[in-house]
């Protein structure tokens, strides 16, 4: 091609679809695709998986958090990492167990803030897991957490904020601590 022809450069996908115009509607019903049927024990299980979860409100309490924490705690011990997420996320160190948790609490946060009551609680049994996961790989017992939480009952917490050390303020190099 001479440098008189127009086809000296190739078009554009945006130029192309101005200069072709719209496609015929035969061409476009040619190009849909059927939506691939799923197996029978897919379907099922996304079924399953997709009803609204309703947690039963008789015998739960607080106390699962002592269960799962011991549970954490053997799998930390004793655990495989190909069989347990507890084992394998403490097996990839302290960094990954707080992004973890860190990404499970944004999650939490936009349930929480679009609404969804149901979802909230379960990104809330999300954060709470991965807390105990944190709380494991630190070597805190929950025991010590609930005791900081009975020393602070009580107070105020505009007077425990400004009880805090200046010290803190200026190290995190934020006044915007809660």
């Amino acid at each position: 091609m001479g440098r008189g022809s127009l086809m000296t450069k190739p078009l554009k996908k945006k130029k192309f679809a101005k200069l072709a115009g719209p496609l015929p509607a035969p061409l476009i019903a040619e190009v849909k695709m059927k939506p691939t049927k799923l197996p029978k024990s897919i379907r099922r299980e996304e079924k399953r998986v997709t009803i609204p979860y309703e947690p039963p409100v008789e015998g739960a309490s607080a106390e699962v958090l002592e269960r799962l924490w011991a549970v954490i705690e053997q799998r930390r011990h004793s655990g495989n990492a190909a069989t347990s997420h507890s084992a394998r996320l403490l097996a990839r160190g302290t960094p990954k167990v707080a992004q973890k948790l860190g990404e499970e609490a944004v999650e939490l946060v936009i349930e929480a803030v679009a609404g969804d009551r149901t979802a909230t609680i379960s990104e809330s049994a999300d954060v709470l897991y991965h807390l105990m996961v944190l709380w494991v790989d630190a070597n805190i017992r929950p025991n010590e957490v609930w005791a900081e939480l009975v020393r602070r009952e009580g107070i105020s917490g505009i007077a425990e904020k400004a009880a805090r050390p200046k010290a803190l303020v200026r190290l995190a190099r934020t006044t915007k601590l809660p």
